[in-house]
Order: structure tokens, then C-alpha cells, then sequence
């Protein structure tokens, strides 16, 4: 009776340990199918046919285990030699999904490391050309100017040098406005400014912006808008004229001398489905200049890219124009498209829903007249100011306005004088935001506080860098009836003065 009750209790232990045997190879099939899966999804191993070899062999292993279960008298060793195999399998796929995961994430270090090493040269890349391009207009700055000290300077020569100068000074500050929209691009910080704007006079502005450089290259250069139903729109004209710039810029740029550059506006007769209140412009510029390849083609927009040719690597550029110009024209609601080849010349196609303008707005652009601005002679402003050179430019551009002006060096000397002015005393305040003692901001809340009204509901103007939509807001906030940014457009000036002292 011992002998029996031993055998079936050897019998029974060994059933046991071949079902667990049998369950574990289950779990080994089922662990390992996983295993398989996700490293091929993940690239574990450059051949995927080397994981077929082991699921085959945990499959013969099942089957003999359920051979043995089924068929088989087996004893003690051969139970324990399965399960012991069993159990050394398992223990094997936990340790090869270990060693894949510590190859996956040494692949994703490596990869971080070369993508860290690729931006670190592209920022060096970057770098260089900024450095480069910033130097080439300084040096036109500097060296005109030092020319223009010449006792013999003719007044004709003197002319040449200041139109340099100025041109110079533009491209400087396009360079540097690129490389901040685009770092507000990439923050995400973008968004629209609404203004009132006639597409006629801005294709005006675009002509005689560019006419002198153009003839400098005897490059033909046409700039016409064809007839508009709607002239007057609203639109961000700060980012539009980015777009037109960029784009004509880049033909006046890749257009050898003697070539042609053309811009073309028309008003399309489609309307954008779902917005019925607005209209759809379209905006052409062509040039028959040196062109670009298929390939370049489709990364034009990408930021930082310029085309590795001998002739492109001697233009100057931050790589960032275009990247921008795309940014600003789907922000806008638009698309752009081009067509390009090698020595064919390049056309850029815009086209913009945009909202017709009402009768208040076509006013403030009527009103931004030769006549309007003849009507500010005889006013008088306080300059808030506390950078010397910045007030000599300044008095200068009102003085030919007609404008007679007064200097505060700062917010707190200015608040002083206005709390002790007399009515009419002063006309217009052109208020700095960055100032020691007293910022702009705090300046214009302090004045809005005074008690009398005839003072405190002066109009106040911002004249500062801080020329983004934030800051604008901010000024607006403080109390402030409009900005103007530095460097100063004088016709900007002209035209936020008329709208605040000869509108309102």
C-alpha cells in the first residue's frame, strides 16, 4: 500500500509539473509573439526572419509536452528536465527583451545625439550667415557715412550715399525683424492685427520702394493693380507688406542686371466658400532670374534653407524670408504656390480672402492725404524721449510736419510737465516705452489720472521697439491712442498723426 500510494503521488506530481510546464510555454508563445512584435515594429533587428527560428522551437516544445501528457509514461527526470527547460526559456525572453530595450534606447540616444549634433551645426551655420549678413549692410552704413564726411562732397554724391545708407539700413532691419517673427512663429505667439489699408497705395509703396534699387541693376520693374472692385480691405498690413517685400526682395535678389521683375494684383472673382464677407486678391511676382531646382523647390519654405549654388551662397539672406512669407499667408486664411526652373526665372502666387473695408476705414485712408498732413503744421507735442540721437531724429521729422516740440527725458519728468501745462499747451504726447525712473506704460496711466480733463485726455502716442501686437495692446491698456515703431517711418508717423489729431 506505501509502494502504491507513493507511485500516485510521483504520478500526480508529475502531471502537475508537465501542466505547468504546458502553461508556461503558453505564456512563452503568447510573451514572445509580443516580443516579436514590437521589435519589429520598432526595428530591434535588421532582419526579421531571425525571430521565426525560437517561436518554432517554443511550438515543438508545446507540442511535446502535450505529446508526453497525452501519449507518454514519463517519470520524474523527464518532468523536471521539461519544466526546468520551461522555466530557463522564460527566463531567457525576459532577459533578450531587457538586452533589446537597452539597444532601443541606445538607438534613441544615438539618434538625440545626431540630431543635437546636426542643430548645433545648423545653428552654426545659421550663426555664420547672420554674421555675414549683418556685416554687409554695417559695412555699407559705416562706409557711406564716412564718405559723406568728405569736405568735397558734391550735393549729388551726398544724395547717393544717404540713399545708400538708408537702403543699407532697411535690409539690416529686415534681417533682423526675420529672426524674430520667426522666433514668435515658433513660439506660437502670432496672430493678426486688423487695420484698414488701400491695395493701390500699398502696390505705390511697393514700386517706389524697390524703383531705385531695380534701376540700380537695369532690371525692369512693373508694379500694377489691376482694377479693384473693392480697393480698400481690412488686413494686417504689417504682414502683408512682409509677404510683398520678401517676395519682391528676393526677385530684385536672384534677378542678374538686365532682367525683368513684375508684380501683378487682381481681385479674383471666386469668393472662399464660408465667407461670404470677404474677397479673394491674388498677388503675382515673376522674375526671369536665376531660378531654382525641383528639389529646392519643395523645401523653399522650410526655415533656414538657402540653395547651395555659387551664385546663391553670395546673395545675402537668413534663410527665414520664405518660412516666414508662408507663416504670415496661412495665417491670413491664403495659400501661396510657385513655379521655378533653373536660368527660367521664378513666379510666387499668393491669393487672400480678405474683408472689404467700410466707409470709417476708407475715411482714416482718405484722410492720410497730402492735405491731412499739411493740417498738422502748427501743433504742439511733448517728446518723451530718453536716448539723445532718438530726440534730434525726432524734433527733426515733426519740425518738417510743421510741429513744434518740447523734450521730457523721461516718464516722470514728462507726467510733471503735463500736470503743470496749461490747456492747449500740448497737442499730441509721443511717449518712449523702455525709460529710466518711469517707463512709458506707467506714464501715460499717470497722466490718464490727472484730474483735469483738458490734460489728462491728451492724446497720447507709443514711439517705441516694442513694435509687436502685445505691445500694442499693452499701450492701448495704459491709455495710449496709437504706436509707432522704431526705427520711425516718418510716413508712418505722419499717418498716425493725422488719424489721432486730424480724425478723431
Amino acid at each position: 500500500m506505501t509502494v502504491r500510494a507513493g507511485g500516485i503521488l510521483m504520478t500526480s506530481l508529475i502531471q502537475v509539473m508537465i501542466g505547468l510546464g504546458i502553461l508556461l510555454m503558453i505564456i512563452n508563445i503568447v510573451f514572445y509573439v509580443r516580443f516579436e512584435r514590437l521589435t519589429k515594429e520598432r526595428g530591434g533587428f535588421e532582419s526579421g526572419r531571425v525571430l521565426y527560428f525560437p517561436i518554432l522551437l517554443l511550438v515543438l516544445f508545446l507540442a511535446g509536452y502535450i505529446a508526453v501528457w497525452l501519449f507518454g509514461d514519463p517519470d520524474l527526470i523527464i518532468a523536471g528536465i521539461l519544466l526546468g527547460g520551461s522555466i530557463f526559456v522564460l527566463a531567457m525572453l525576459g532577459l533578450m527583451q531587457r538586452i533589446t530595450q537597452k539597444v532601443r534606447q541606445n538607438e534613441e540616444l544615438k539618434a538625440a545625439l545626431t540630431a543635437a549634433e546636426q542643430a548645433s551645426e545648423a545653428k552654426s551655420v545659421f550663426l555664420s550667415n547672420m554674421s555675414h549678413d549683418i556685416r554687409t549692410p554695417l559695412n555699407a552704413i559705416i562706409g557711406y557715412t564716412e564718405l559723406a564726411k568728405r569736405d568735397d562732397l558734391t550735393l549729388e554724391e551726398a544724395k547717393e550715399s544717404l540713399g545708400k545708407i538708408n537702403h543699407s539700413g532697411r535690409q539690416l532691419l529686415l534681417l533682423i525683424n526675420d529672426v524674430l517673427e520667426m522666433r514668435r512663429i515658433e513660439s506660437g505667439r502670432s496672430e493678426l492685427n486688423l487695420t484698414s489699408l488701400s491695395l493701390p497705395r500699398m502696390m505705390e509703396d511697393m514700386h517706389d520702394l524697390f524703383a531705385m534699387q531695380m534701376e540700380e541693376k537695369k532690371i525692369t520693374y512693373t508694379v500694377r493693380a489691376e482694377e479693384l472692385a473693392d480697393p480698400y480691405v481690412l488686413c494686417d498690413e504689417n504682414r502683408l507688406h512682409s509677404i510683398l517685400l520678401n517676395l519682391i526682395g528676393n526677385a530684385l535678389k536672384f534677378t542678374p542686371e538686365g532682367g525683368h521683375v513684375s508684380v501683378a494684383l487682381q481681385e479674383l472673382k471666386e469668393i472662399p466658400a464660408g465667407e461670404p464677407a470677404k474677397h479673394m486678391y491674388e498677388i503675382r511676382v515673376k522674375d526671369d532670374g536665376i531660378g531654382m531646382t525641383k528639389e529646392f523647390a519643395e523645401r523653399v519654405f522650410d526655415a533656414f534653407e538657402r540653395e547651395r549654388t555659387s551664385t546663391v551662397s553670395k546673395t545675402q539672406g537668413t534663410g527665414l524670408g520664405m518660412a516666414i512669407t508662408k507663416s504670415h499667408v496661412e495665417l491670413m486664411g491664403g495659400t501661396i504656390d510657385l513655379t521655378s526652373a533653373p536660368d527660367e526665372g521664378t513666379e510666387f502666387v499668393v491669393r487672400l480672402p480678405l474683408a472689404e473695408c467700410d466707409q470709417l476705414c476708407r475715411k482714416e485712408q482718405e484722410e492720410a492725404s497730402a492735405e491731412a498732413l499739411a493740417r498738422l503744421a502748427g501743433k504742439k507735442a511733448l517728446l518723451v524721449e530718453d536716448m539723445e540721437i532718438n530726440q534730434e531724429i525726432m524734433l527733426q521729422f515733426l519740425q518738417v510736419m510743421g510741429i513744434s516740440a518740447v523734450v521730457a527725458d523721461n516718464g516722470e519728468i514728462a507726467v510733471k510737465m503735463v500736470a503743470e501745462a496749461s490747456a492747449g499747451q500740448f497737442d499730441v504726447i509721443l511717449m518712449d516705452i523702455q525709460m529710466p525712473v518711469m517707463d512709458g506704460y506707467e506714464a501715460a496711466r499717470a497722466i490718464r489720472s490727472l484730474p483735469d480733463p483738458a490734460l489728462s485726455q491728451i492724446p497720447i502716442i507709443a514711439v517705441s521697439a516694442n513694435v509687436f501686437e502685445e505691445d500694442r495692446r499693452k499701450a492701448v491698456e495704459a491709455g495710449m491712442d496709437g504706436s509707432v515703431g522704431k526705427p520711425v517711418d516718418p510716413r508712418e508717423l505722419g499717418r498716425v498723426l493725422t488719424k489721432v489729431l486730424i480724425s478723431a
